[in-house]
């Protein structure tokens, strides 16, 4: 079993995985005043939670959109397990063919998504990634990144209009029963889930107009899971694909 970690803005997902299946999959939030010896903790509570032995973990791999806190997590999977974890970067085998004006700019996480996306969709694909940030990655018919979009997450939308509308409160994101809301409560979370829904829809509509064919598509990320039932287009809910992805880059990269 390797330990895979998604550094991402907002939370770190932590998760056990080979290639025979996914044994935890567990979040904890990202937080910059937590030193390694805090993260290490984290990482061994949620291992015994789940029954795991540290002597299961043979590597570690890491993806981090969060700089700060690479090293701070770095040393904390090596405090607990001995073993340096793999960092997603430049240098490091993907396999994948990045057709951006500066493909080191594209984000760790859009790349072991589209690496995990490859291996189990067929191209062409657009990927859905619901955190902070919305992203939407398209590969194209012949498994090239070609690009995609970066729009505000629905947790930050939501955030921003309660803080800046005095009398809208805020609000939990529980599934909507009809569009059309009958109090300020239900309007809100209609209006960003179904809003979100007919942004994604939409979009998945023009992308796929300019590949020219319909698209494999699959959506992740903790918010995903929300907005996908509430879409027109079938898409697929990976709550797993970076951690996929990850086991992949691992595989690639570790030494014989």
């Amino acid at each position: 079993m390797i330990l895979a970690i998604d550094m991402g803005n907002s939370n770190i997902v932590i998760g056990g995985i080979d290639n025979t299946g996914i044994y935890f999959v567990e979040r904890v939030t990202t937080n910059h005043g937590k030193t390694e010896l805090e993260y290490a903790v984290n990482i061994k509570d949620i291992m015994e939670i789940h029954n795991m032995p540290l002597s299961a973990i043979e590597g570690a791999i890491l993806s981090s959109v969060v700089p700060p806190l690479t090293d701070v997590v770095v040393c904390a999977v090596k405090k607990i397990t001995g073993k340096t974890p793999m960092v997603v970067g430049s240098g490091m085998k993907t396999g994948l063919n990045i057709k951006m004006d500066n493909p080191k700019t594209v984000g760790s996480d859009l790349i072991v998504n589209a690496v995990a996306a490859l291996k189990e969709y067929q191209a062409p694909i657009i990927i859905v990634d619901m955190g902070t940030a919305t992203t939407m990655s398209v590969i194209d018919r012949n498994g090239n990144y070609s690009g995609g979009i970066i729009f505000p997450g629905l947790r930050v939308s939501l955030d921003s209009l309660s803080s800046r509308a005095a009398q809208l409160p805020y609000i939990g994101l529980n599934k909507p029963t009809r569009v059309i809301g009958k109090n300020t409560i239900d309007c809100m979370k209609n209006g960003i889930l179904y809003g979100n829904a007919a942004m994604i829809d939409g979009v998945i509509d023009r992308m796929e107009e300019e590949l020219g064919t319909l698209a494999s598509l699959v959506a992740t990320g903790g918010l995903a899971s929300s907005v996908v039932p509430l879409c027109y287009h079938k898409i697929h809910y990976d709550e797993a694909l970076l951690l996929k992805g990850l086991l992949v880059l691992y595989e690639k990269n570790k030494l014989d």
